[in-house]
């Protein structure tokens, strides 16, 4: 088994490409023709977005969306060498802030933003 992706299902594919952009410097890798699906660039496990359409088609049911109440109890994880800097460029970006950077006693430094489509997103140096 090899971990292969993760779709975050939205209502705007193209606001959460241009959002992860923006806050993140995520580069787009592509945004399909039909505006339902795209992925940044992370390298070699994808980050995708689909529409809400899509989830519901290929569950066959509804579901909770990550917009809907508190965060999801799981979250996308993104270091960097500058939690600070990265924590207030995805608040300029319209992310909403829910803990500021602090150091934890093992020395990584932490925070979380939640972005405008409810994604919950860790902000972190990286270990070792």
């Amino acid at each position: 088994m090899k971990f292969a992706y993760t779709i975050i299902y939205t209502a705007d594919v193209a606001a959460s490409l241009d959002f992860f952009e923006r806050a993140f410097g995520l580069q787009r890798r592509f945004l399909h023709e039909s505006g339902a699906y795209g992925e940044v660039e992370t390298g070699a496990t994808a980050l995708a977005f689909a529409h809400h359409d899509i989830a519901r088609g290929n569950l066959g049911h509804d579901y909770r969306s990550a917009s809907d109440g508190a965060p999801l109890g799981m979250e996308i994880g993104l270091t960097t060498d500058d939690v600070a800097a990265a924590y207030a460029q995805a608040l300029a970006a319209g992310a909403q802030g829910l803990a500021e950077p602090v150091t934890k006693p093992w020395g990584q430094v932490v925070s979380y933003v939640r972005c405008p489509d409810g994604t919950l997103v860790e902000l972190c140096s990286p270990m070792g």
